[in-house]
């Protein structure tokens, strides 16, 4: 899309601290991150929202996600356990879509949040 700021992101036309990049899908820190991890994950093809992708779009979408925690290991929010197995630590993911979804970039993108509680917004 000519106007979309993620797109232009993607493309390198903006600049962006990217964290990841293949040949489907960008991922970059958010620029008003909203906890000490805040990253998002983008496909390079244009989708406004998540209820433009159809079933045949399930590999790409599946492949933003398993990059979720990838990503939350490298930047040292992934899910770890306590002596006792139980989960000690994480991270947070969100993909809003429409207006009353709290989207404002109308790019398909998923978000990567971690750090104490990331729910809160806590920094």
């Amino acid at each position: 899309m000519e106007n979309c700021l993620f797109c232009k992101i993607a493309e390198k036309k903006i600049p962006s601290t990217a964290v990841y990049e293949d040949d489907d899908l960008y991922a970059f820190k958010d620029i008003n991150p909203h906890a000490p991890v805040h990253l998002l994950v983008i496909p390079k093809q244009h989708f406004s929202t998540l209820s433009d992708c159809t079933l045949e779009d399930a590999p790409l979408l599946g492949k933003m996600l398993a990059l979720a925690p990838r990503l939350a290991e490298e930047f040292g929010c992934a899910v770890r356990y306590d002596e006792q197995g139980r989960p000690a630590a994480g991270f947070k993911t969100v993909i809003n879509s429409g207006p009353d979804g709290g989207q404002e970039v109308y790019h398909l993108h998923l978000h990567v949040i971690g750090g104490a509680h990331p729910w809160r917004g806590e920094r």
